[in-house]
């Protein structure tokens, strides 16, 4: 198993044990994928969910360059939603997770069809 697939299977069980979500594992592949070189750096994957900065960089590359969202008061929802589905007190939340998280939340899977 090469180290993307060892990643792929840490962040399902991300999905299933801290978020009480069985991964459409596809998806989570396709997403894990989107995520480029980021996933193998340690401070790139992750989302630092306490820092706005942090926050806001997820949704203007992610939410509005990626899945092509407008911009609006409802993708920052989708940004806490996120969080508080990843649990607000778990400290690592790998950006793969939190892509994934927010593609099903806004339904934007077919970005990855």
């Amino acid at each position: 198993m090469g180290k993307r697939d060892e990643l792929i299977a840490k962040y399902a069980e991300d999905l299933r044990v801290k978020c009480g979500i069985e991964p459409d594992m596809d998806l989570l592949t396709k997403v894990t994928i989107g995520c480029g070189p980021a996933i193998y750096n340690d401070d790139a994957s992750t989302v630092a969910a306490s820092q706005a900065s942090e926050l806001e960089t997820v949704k203007q590359n992610f939410l509005i360059g990626k899945l092509g969202l407008a911009d609006g008061p409802d993708l920052m929802d989708g940004i806490r939603a996120a969080i508080e589905t990843y649990g607000s007190s778990e400290r690592t939340k790998y950006r793969a997770v939190f892509y994934y998280l927010l593609t099903r939340h806004f339904g934007k899977e077919a970005v990855y069809g």
